[in-house]
């Protein structure tokens, strides 16, 4: 009768190794469920960008307006008869040198 104990508490320490590290285990499960759940954030930002890029494709395929502005944006085209104006702005390391220079009495 001991040695039928005896193997069923060898058979219980070998299912529960099994089940804390073997395949299936109880830690590989839940790294499986984290990696779900991270794909499926993943998934959600994809699809939130797919529509955001099928909105603009419908826009362009229908109107002209969404067209013009993406030429002006990127492409810097103007209508023929508009001015083009284009305003450069000093770096603002050479602006404080300058106020600087003035504060100390120093010319321009």
């Amino acid at each position: 009768m001991r040695w039928f104990i005896g193997l069923l508490l060898l058979l219980l320490l070998a299912l529960q190794y099994r089940l804390w590290t073997g395949d299936g285990s109880l830690a590989e499960v839940q790294a499986l469920r984290d990696e779900i759940n991270a794909q499926k954030v993943e998934l959600q930002q994809l699809r939130a960008r797919n529509q955001v890029l099928e909105a603009e494709v419908l826009d362009l395929h229908e109107g002209l307006d969404a067209l013009e502005e993406r030429a002006r944006s990127e492409l810097g085209m103007i209508k023929r008869g508009e001015l083009f104006l284009q305003v450069i702005e000093e770096p603002a390391k050479d602006a404080s040198q300058k106020s600087a220079s003035s504060a100390a009495g120093e010319g321009p």
